[in-house]
């Protein structure tokens, strides 16, 4: 039960959100268990975002997992992100933050895993 909340503040046509969450979709499976089929996505773009007092392209990636993971999985996983967001949206990596959060308690189709 990931989520990841991309936003930005570019212009992200619909066709690139589309490619960002399919390449989301696999790069999930850094986070052992985690697959696209349980992945939701959102992509919020043109949001008014400052990084370092600068209005440069930017992005802050989150993630929320039910339970937990290895940091090494995080590291794979900060990676990705990293990296689709350079390749699709030309983000600077310095310029993106991943967070996580783990959480142990999660609901779906009207009940609580």
């Amino acid at each position: 039960m990931p989520y990841i909340h991309i936003a930005t503040n570019l212009p992200v046509p619909e066709h690139t959100a589309e490619a960002v969450k399919t390449q989301l979709g696999r790069a999930i499976e850094a986070i052992p268990g985690k697959s696209e089929p349980w992945l939701m996505v959102r992509v919020s773009a043109d949001e008014p975002l400052w990084f370092a007092g600068s209005d440069a392209p930017a992005a802050i990636a989150q993630v929320n997992l039910y339970g937990s993971a290895d940091a090494s999985d995080y590291d794979t996983l900060t990676g990705r992100i990293t990296d689709i967001l350079d390749g699709l949206l030309s983000i600077d990596p310095a310029r993106i933050y991943v967070q996580y959060t783990e959480t142990e308690h999660w609901g779906w189709n009207g009940r609580n895993f």
